[in-house]
């Protein structure tokens, strides 16, 4: 069961192998045909038959309060939405990297459509890398997201993605300035978002030396043992919850072994024995190897759901072993 519905990139074949490849620096018009994003969220107010008990079709009415979001191309209905809801079409989340890729340096790798249309991104490098010991690149990323079905904020996110493992870290500094959120209540202004964004070099060199004092942080089983106990153990506050402990005991154990070796990168000098390699695994876990239904639900998890609250439980552990 894919949730992805259409998406385009650049450079590496993404996480599920699905998707049209594109030559780099394509115009954003290639993009949105090539990713599916190539249609408009429709609006349309709510309207309801009221049938008078027999087979006979009564008066429609209408709903002013409500109204239906509908794709353009195929008419397909998205959402029932408040009236007061400000869409976000699919056409402004590729424009929102117009700039940035023609004059900022950055390079969109992937767009794409998840749930029929009801949730859409892109996904651009940013000119940010660092290198650890033991030649290990991470690169800054750019995600910007939006969905119209209520399950997510229109959301600029900082990431980091690890090249040998293709992990993806959330860059969320303790004052939370990695992430802007628009609710769909508010109109989404592109240009406040990046000047919001404008610390985002000031994140990404934080960011940096955080990585670095984790490859540095040499860890022994004991505390490596106590670390992923914390991350991944949920206490049981019902004798009906006790299975999710069980289940926590498993990715205790499969943590375990991607830290111990298993784990891509886990042998490299910055990771073996350090803070920066428990990192990793729980984050390789999250976005590789997690329970779910496909690979798209453990990747939309990972960078909206609960793969993400995970990580970020992890950074904030992992913080603490550096304070």
């Amino acid at each position: 069961m894919h949730l992805v519905q259409s998406m385009a990139f650049v450079n590496e074949v993404p996480w599920h192998g699905l998707g049209n490849k594109l030559a780099p620096k394509q115009p954003l018009a290639v993009w949105a045909k090539a990713a599916g994003m190539d249609w408009r969220i429709n609006e349309s107010e709510v309207r309801y038959i009221a049938g008078n008990g027999n087979s006979q079709l009564g008066a429609i009415h209408a709903f002013p309060e409500q109204k239906v979001l509908y794709r353009s191309d195929t008419k397909a209905p998205l959402s029932v939405v408040s009236a007061r809801y400000q869409v976000v079409q699919p056409a402004e989340i590729l424009d929102f990297y117009k700039d940035l890729t023609e004059v900022g340096g950055f390079e969109l790798e992937t767009a794409g459509v998840l749930k029929e249309g009801r949730k859409l991104w892109a996904l651009a490098k940013t000119r940010q890398s660092a290198t650890l010991k033991g030649r290990d690149v991470v690169n800054g990323y750019l995600l910007l997201a939006t969905a119209c079905d209520g399950s997510l904020a229109t959301t600029a996110q900082f990431t980091s993605v690890r090249v040998v493992c293709n992990n993806t870290l959330a860059i969320a500094l303790g004052d939370g300035t990695g992430a802007v959120k628009v609710p769909h209540r508010s109109q989404f202004d592109a240009l406040a978002v990046k000047r919001q964004l404008g610390i985002a070099t000031s994140s990404w060199d934080a960011f940096m030396i955080r990585m670095k004092a984790l490859s540095e942080r040499k860890v022994t089983d004991t505390v490596a043992e106590k670390f992923l106990r914390r991350v991944l153990t949920y206490s049981a506050t019902s004798p009906a919850d006790r299975d999710v402990v069980a289940v926590n005991e498993r990715a205790i154990k499969g943590v375990g072994q991607l830290y111990a070796g298993r784990g891509k990168g886990a042998d490299l000098a910055s990771s073996s024995g350090t803070a920066w390699g428990l990192l990793n695994a729980v984050t390789e876990y999250a976005d590789h190897h997690r329970r779910a239904r496909s690979d798209d639900h453990r990747r939309d998890a990972a960078w909206f759901g609960a793969g993400a609250t995970l990580k970020q439980r992890a950074w904030n552990e992992a913080m603490k072993l550096v304070a």
